[in-house]
């Protein structure tokens, strides 16, 4: 592994020690931290590649914590993951919100918990497979421009709508990361244009049609994400 270093932000003991115990087997460097002011400066200092935070904690909350890091150029790509207790889609949705990739539901179990980390991992080892050129993303064997406004897939053009075309570019320029519907909505349609609740749904069915349908993945609940 390139950077197998993992921080883990929890302000409980016993799931910090579980945790940590559970990675460090599997050959990671874990840093921990047991409140979210102490997690920033550790993830100054230590620059891992992947970030797990709980979302309530003491001093500074996760959704504190991952909106002050995504603030900071150097850690624009650092995977960030919440854990978060099962059925709250309010704390989930707030998470991907402020940049996070991805969150965990508790209880955890570890064989799920190693084989998401394991993931999110190869996810990160996996980047450099996505060129961005700033209005134009490759992966794999799609391109899409910005300035264009054109999708090629192989050899041929995909003709899209402009919401389409926009809510795709949203979905490809990081592939695995869940988006909030609330999040596609604000940079897709913008916060002062008001439109229905079924619009996400109706564009993302479109999309599947044009492009396929093993790409775009439902994440029940909470939105989107593309995987490629």
């Amino acid at each position: 592994m390139e950077n197998n270093k993992i921080l883990i932000v929890d302000d409980e003991p016993d799931i910090l020690e579980f945790l940590k115990y559970n990675l460090e087997k599997e050959g990671y460097e874990v840093h921990t931290a047991n409140d979210g002011e102490e997690g920033v400066m550790i993830a100054e200092k230590e620059h891992p590649s992947l970030i797990i935070l709980d979302i309530m904690m003491p001093k500074m909350d996760g959704v504190e914590v991952c909106r002050n890091l995504r603030s900071k150029p150097e850690f624009a790509n650092t995977i960030i993951t919440f854990l978060t207790a099962r059925e709250e889609d309010y704390s989930q949705i707030a998470a991907l919100d402020v940049g996070g990739d991805d969150y965990i539901t508790k209880p955890i179990r570890p064989r799920v918990f190693l084989s998401r980390i394991k993931a999110l991992m190869r996810r990160s080892e996996r980047a450099p497979l996505l060129e961005d050129e700033g209005n134009t993303i490759r992966l794999g064997d799609l391109t899409i421009d910005k300035e264009r406004v054109s999708v090629i897939k192989g050899a041929k053009t995909i003709e899209l709508a402009k919401k389409e075309f926009d809510l795709l570019f949203l979905l490809v320029s990081k592939p695995g990361k869940v988006f909030s519907r609330e999040e596609i909505f604000n940079k897709v349609w913008g916060t002062d244009v008001i439109v229905g609740n079924r619009t996400i749904d109706v564009h993302i069915r479109k999309l599947r049609e044009k492009i396929g349908e093993d790409h775009i993945k439902t994440i029940k609940g909470i939105g989107y994400k593309f995987e490629f």
